[in-house]
C-alpha cells in the first residue's frame, strides 16, 4: 500500500448492536442554551445512515448492516423491509442513501445506495431501484441503476449520496475517490466525481462529456474527495459538502463540467504533514464557497426551505461527525460563511427537513438516536 494511503484515517469504524424504538422523550444532547430549537429523542437505530419521508409521514431508514426499516413516528413502530441487497459491511461501507422516485405516488419505486463486494477483496458503491410494497413489506422488481467503476480495495470514501433534480428528470450521485487520490482526476473512472443520469440509469446526451462514451459520459463534475451531502437551493443551484484531508472540509456549488481540484489542491494538508497547494494557487480549479480547518467532518446537507425556522430559510444546515455539531451556514449569493455552530454531544450522520418544516437528525453509530428539532417553546405533535 502506498504510504499516503496508509496514513488516511478511517472516519467511521463503529460497531453495531441491536436496539429498538422508544417513546419520544426530551434529550439533553444540546445544553448550551443558545440554540433556537428543542430536541426530542424519537427512536434508536442500529448504525443508521439515511432516511426519507414517505407521503403518509412515515420514515424509511437505512442501517449500515443492510436493513431497511419503515418507522412510524406516530406510534414508534418499526417494520423491516425484505428484499434488500447483500451489502459489503465494514469501515465506511454498507447500506447507504435512500430516496423516493419522482413519480413515487404512481410507481411506488425507491432508490437506494449500498456497497457491494467485487473480486479479489475489492468493493464499490452501487445504486438500485425497486418497487416498495407496503402491504407485503418487501422490495420487488429491482433494477441496477449505477455502479462505481472500477471496484477497488479499501473501505473508505464511497460517498454514494443520491438526489433527484427538482423537476425529477435527472438523478445525481456523489462518488468518492475511495481514498485513492488520483482517480478524482482520471476521466476513465467515475471515482471522485458527481455523476448525472436519467432515473433509469442512462446518460443524458447533454452531459458535458457524453460524446466520449463509457463511464466518462456519466461525469458532471470531477476532482472531489468524499462527498457526503447534496442539496438544491431555491435558485436551482446544486450544493455539495465533502470531507477534506487534515483540514479543508468544503462546501461547494456544483457547476457543470467544473474540476474541483482534488488531490492537486486543497485547503488542508495530508495526514502525514505534507502540504498540498491551496485553491488560491490554481484559479483554474473551482474553489469552495467556504471551507473548514479544523475540520467539521460534514456528513449530510439540507438547504432549509420551511417556515418553522424562518431565520434559516435559504441557509445550509450541515451535520458534523467529528465536530458533533449542527452547522448553520449563511448563503449570500455566491458567498457562504458559518453563522452558528450548535454542539449536539454526538456524531451526527444525516439531517432531513420534515414535511412540516421540522428538522430530523440521525446520530451516527450503534444505538444511534433519531432526533426531532422544533422551535423552542413550541409543542411538537
Amino acid at each position: 500500500m502506498h504510504l499516503r494511503f496508509a496514513l488516511m484515517l478511517p472516519l467511521s469504524l463503529l460497531c453495531a448492536c441491536n436496539s429498538g424504538a422508544r417513546q419520544a422523550t426530551d434529550t439533553t444532547a444540546v445544553a448550551s442554551g443558545q440554540e433556537p430549537f428543542s430536541v426530542q429523542s424519537i427512536a434508536r437505530f442500529d448504525e443508521p445512515w439515511a432516511m426519507a419521508f414517505l407521503p403518509d409521514g412515515k420514515l424509511l431508514v437505512t442501517e449500515k448492516r443492510g436493513r431497511l426499516i419503515v418507522f412510524d413516528p406516530a406510534n414508534g413502530s418499526k417494520t423491516v423491509i425484505t428484499g434488500t441487497p447483500t451489502v459489503d459491511y465494514g469501515g465506511q461501507g454498507g447500506f447507504g442513501d435512500i430516496a423516493l422516485a419522482p413519480d413515487y405516488a404512481s410507481s411506488h419505486r425507491i432508490y437506494y445506495s449500498y456497497v457491494e463486494a467485487g473480486d479479489d477483496d475489492t468493493r464499490g458503491a452501487a445504486v438500485d431501484s425497486a418497487t416498495l410494497d407496503l402491504t407485503t413489506h418487501a422490495l420487488a422488481n429491482t433494477r441496477r441503476i449505477w455502479t462505481q467503476q472500477p471496484k477497488v480495495t479499501g473501505n473508505g470514501h464511497f460517498s454514494h449520496r443520491i438526489l433527484f433534480s427538482p423537476d425529477g428528470r435527472y438523478l445525481f450521485i456523489s462518488s468518492g475517490e475511495r481514498q485513492k487520490f488520483d482517480p478524482a482526476q482520471d476521466m476513465s473512472t467515475n471515482l471522485g466525481k458527481v455523476v448525472r443520469l436519467f432515473p433509469d440509469g442512462s446518460v443524458p446526451p447533454d452531459n458535458p462529456f457524453a460524446s466520449r462514451g463509457g463511464v466518462t459520459a456519466q461525469i458532471w463534475t470531477l476532482g472531489h474527495r468524499n462527498l457526503l451531502g447534496l442539496a438544491w437551493d431555491s435558485q436551482g443551484r446544486l450544493w455539495e459538502d465533502e470531507m477534506g484531508p487534515r483540514g479543508g472540509d468544503e462546501l461547494n456549488v456544483i457547476v457543470k463540467a467544473r474540476n474541483y481540484g482534488w488531490p492537486v489542491v486543497s485547503n488542508g494538508d495530508h495526514y502525514d504533514g505534507r502540504s498540498i497547494p491551496r485553491h488560491s494557487t490554481r484559479p483554474d480549479f473551482e474553489a469552495p464557497k467556504t471551507s473548514w480547518n479544523p475540520v467539521i467532518s460534514p456528513s449530510s446537507l439540507v438547504i432549509y426551505s420551511g417556515t418553522m425556522f424562518p431565520q434559516w430559510r435559504g441557509h445550509a444546515l450541515i451535520t458534523g461527525l467529528s465536530s458533533e455539531s449542527l452547522i448553520d451556514v449563511q448563503i449570500d449569493g455566491d458567498h457562504a460563511r458559518e453563522a452558528h455552530r450548535y454542539p449536539m454531544g454526538h456524531r451526527l450522520r444525516e439531517i432531513e427537513q420534515g414535511p412540516d418544516g421540522a428538522l430530523w437528525i440521525l446520530q451516527d453509530g450503534n444505538d444511534g438516536e433519531l432526533l426531532k428539532l422544533t422551535p423552542k417553546n413550541s409543542r411538537s405533535p
